[in-house]
């Protein structure tokens, strides 16, 4: 139970959904080929998981003082798995993650993609050790990786087999995933501005510079109520361009009760947050919003079958 604690199991679980989401609750529906093979695309979230829970290991192995003072209940490095057992998880599932990712970097016969799984693996080291103690790289760097997680499936299923003769429908469907990348890209950045605020206290004695320490934190949650108003606009407008347009209304009600509604309770409850209960809750809100967000593809999928 302290290891699954520890690589944030439940962050895994939703991040597998996400991209097993895109890949049988939408590319399977489209009229195009896709070039890996069920067992080969496990192996992609496979190797996308593993990696991403290397990143929330050696995240946990720097931030042992952090979270002594942020969550001294839930520190796990130190306490009931040594620093050197965490070194050794770390090792273990970044050379598995990658060499996964390499192989399928063969199987596309494009064998310098492997390389991506080196950047992310080493984009979360940076990240871990350095990168979070400078104002709003870190909030950028965590949301970058989540989009890249989206965009990947593009790139090792979709990518290998455009030619001239189907440019059109396959840039259609990559557009709408950099959409959902984009999207996934926002509420992540504001999701990390709201943890940052929840672990305030820790992360100054730590001597970062997150947004809270260098603003505070009443002037953070008006940055985060604008940006979340900003998301909230974007999301009533894509929905009313892409989805009302085309009169996908089973959609635009799903979109509107379990995307826009829960964003405009985020957006009212933030201009009075003051406590880290409230910015947990916050937290909490804006991950559910994320879930549903995923769903989302699946349901707009299933509307266009059904339609008319």
């Amino acid at each position: 139970m302290n290891f699954l604690k520890l690589i944030r199991y439940q962050n895994l679980l939703l991040l597998a959904f996400m991209q097993l989401i895109f890949r049988y609750g939408f590319l399977k529906y489209q009229a195009v080929y896709l070039f890996l093979n069920d067992f080969q695309y496990g192996l992609l979230v496979l190797s996308t998981v593993l990696i991403a829970a290397g990143g929330y290991v050696i995240n946990d192995i720097m931030d042992q003082e952090t979270d002594a003072d942020n969550k001294p209940n839930n520190v796990i490095i130190g306490k009931s798995i040594s620093e050197a057992m965490g070194y050794n998880l770390y090792f273990v599932l970044n050379v598995t993650g990658v060499g996964i990712g390499f192989y399928l970097s063969n199987v596309i016969q494009k064998p310098t993609f492997g390389g991506l799984f080196i950047i992310i693996v080493t984009i979360l080291y940076l990240y871990a050790t350095s990168f979070k103690k400078i104002l709003l790289i870190g909030n950028i760097i965590v949301a970058l990786v989540l989009s890249m997680s989206i965009l990947i499936i593009s790139i090792f299923d979709l990518l290998p087999l455009t030619y001239a003769d189907n440019r059109n429908e396959m840039s259609v469907i990559f557009s709408f995933m950099v959409d959902y990348a984009i999207f996934a890209f926002i509420l992540n950045f504001i999701r990390e501005i709201v943890k940052d605020m929840e672990d305030v206290d820790g992360d100054y004695n730590q001597g970062m510079n997150t947004l809270p320490i260098a603003l505070g934190i009443s002037r953070t949650v008006k940055v985060v109520f604008v940006l979340g108003i900003s998301a909230t606009l974007l999301l009533l407008w894509y929905i009313n361009t892409y989805l009302m347009a085309n009169q996908l209304y089973f959609a635009v009600i799903y979109g509107l009760l379990l995307i826009v509604g829960p964003m405009i309770f985020f957006v009212i409850k933030i201009w009075n947050a003051t406590s880290k209960k409230d910015f947990h809750l916050l937290s909490t809100v804006l991950k559910w919003i994320i879930f549903f967000g995923i769903l989302s593809v699946a349901v707009i999928t299933f509307n266009i079958k059904n339609h008319g």
